[in-house]
């Protein structure tokens, strides 16, 4: 009897007789199967980043690959010549001039040697006593020796100098006022005024012809001094400057007409010392105390330092405030101008010393260096450099066009409260001799330095 179900067939059979139909099903699912798990395990595994720094030299590498393989032109001669290399035909040229760069080794035993030379200078420069050591030994540092000392110049502390092409005139806190003369090596003392103010003098100007000076008194007396037949005598005297308070720091015009100064309010004044020494202009603050004042040499500004770290300029032609200048937030001690009246300088408790332009009122440089506050300042007759006092005792000179000191006196420890350049004749002999200034305070007494390189 026949039968509809299957044969079956045995396994052994069936893989003998068909291996073609059973193995490649396997390999194929083993295979997938693998590179999945391959994938997975590279995903899993994170990458290895190169940094940014090894990427930025491995371009720089190719960089300076990329040059020294380039080819340019030689600036001294034009001719085409690799990178980085001296051209042979300039080298051919020179016969053999060309500079070679030195050895490390020897670089530093030349830097070394040069470090000890100029430590000696300094020290040598310190040990004499009469010469002032530069901030730096750079070629363009300037150097200052001791002309002359006039010792116990006063009694008490030297306030304030006033020079004129002939003569120093200096007041401290006695009651008179001496004038020293400029004309002789030895600047012997050529009038006392005696009397002047009985209680001190801390304020005295001079106009620049050097034939009028105003001293101011603590007592708040004003008086006005004439120069005529070689001795200086009383022309007069503020009526408005009778109590205290009303004047302090006062600065004479160039001609000497005009007289501008601070009151302890803060108010600006100006008097005409040529019509019956009439008030002419009265310029407000804030209230803040005047603690410096200077008129421009063009005439055209009037700069007023004050106890609150302001600084006003205001215009003489239009009796307004032009500007409120920034940069200071302590009290103001000192404000010049440049000969030329294109800078103005100033200087206080804030130990730095700040240029403003007059014109836009913008602060463009601020110079630092000075450890203790900053009394005085003053400009040589060429506006190129810049003389600073401060109470540690030093003196620095500084350079404007390069904004830097350029050399430092430091010889004493006392307090310096007035520094002034000697002002330079009119003839050429004066013209030619070197630069001198004059120092003065809490010493008592009053040096003059020299410029170095003249006589």
């Amino acid at each position: 009897m026949a039968s509809n179900a299957p044969a079956l067939i045995p396994f052994g059979v069936l893989h003998a007789a068909s291996p073609a139909t059973a193995l490649p099903a396997v390999s194929i699912g083993l295979s997938a199967w693998l590179a999945d798990a391959w994938e997975g395990l590279l995903r899993a595994v994170p990458k290895k980043k190169t940094s940014h720094m090894k990427r930025r030299h491995r371009q720089l590498a190719g960089k300076a690959l990329k040059d020294l393989k380039n080819i340019n032109s030689c600036p001294g001669c034009g001719k085409p010549k690799k990178s980085h290399t001296l051209c042979p035909y300039c080298k051919s040229t020179a016969g053999g001039a060309m500079p070679t760069l030195q050895p490390k080794k020897q670089q530093s035993r030349l830097l070394k040697r040069e470090r000890s030379d100029a430590w000696a200078c300094k020290r040598r420069a310190k040990g004499d006593g009469r010469a002032i050591v530069p901030v730096n030994e750079a070629v363009n540092s300037k150097q200052y020796l001791s002309l002359h000392t006039i010792d116990d110049a006063h009694s008490t502390d030297v306030f304030s100098l006033a020079l004129t092409p002939t003569a120093i005139l200096s007041v401290s806190g006695d009651a008179s006022i001496k004038i020293y003369s400029t004309t002789a090596d030895d600047f012997p003392i050529a009038q006392v005024l005696k009397d002047a103010h009985r209680l001190g003098c801390h304020h005295i100007s001079t106009s620049q012809t050097g034939d009028r000076a105003v001293s101011v008194g603590f007592g708040g007396e004003a008086k006005i001094w004439k120069f005529t037949d070689g001795i200086w005598q009383l022309d007069g005297e503020l009526a408005a400057a009778k109590t205290a308070g009303e004047l302090w720091a006062v600065c004479l015009s160039a001609d000497g007409q005009y007289l501008a100064g601070t009151t302890h309010g803060g108010r600006i004044n100006v008097w005409d010392l040529l019509n019956s020494c009439e008030k002419i202009r009265e310029y407000e603050t804030k209230g803040s105390f005047g603690m410096c004042i200077d008129l421009s040499p063009d005439g055209r500004f009037t700069a007023s330092g004050h106890e609150s770290g302001n600084i006003y300029l205001f215009s003489t032609a239009t009796s307004r405030l032009l500007h409120s200048l920034p940069g200071l937030v302590k009290p103001v001690r000192s404000v010049k101008f440049s000969p030329g009246s294109k800078l103005v300088a100033a200087a206080g408790d804030a130990r730095i010393i700040g240029l403003y332009d007059p014109n836009s009122g913008e602060q463009v440089a601020h110079l630092t260096g000075h450890a203790a506050w900053i009394t005085s300042l003053d400009w040589s007759h060429t506006g190129q450099y810049l003389l600073s006092g401060s109470l540690d005792g030093k003196v620095k000179v500084w350079d404007i066009e390069r904004r830097t000191c350029v050399a430092t006196h430091s010889e004493s420890d006392k307090g310096l409260w007035t520094v002034q350049w000697l002002p330079k004749g009119g003839n050429a002999v004066e013209q030619r001799k070197a630069e001198r200034f004059v120092t003065a305070g809490s010493g008592k007494a009053i040096s003059i330095y020299r410029e170095a390189s003249g006589g």
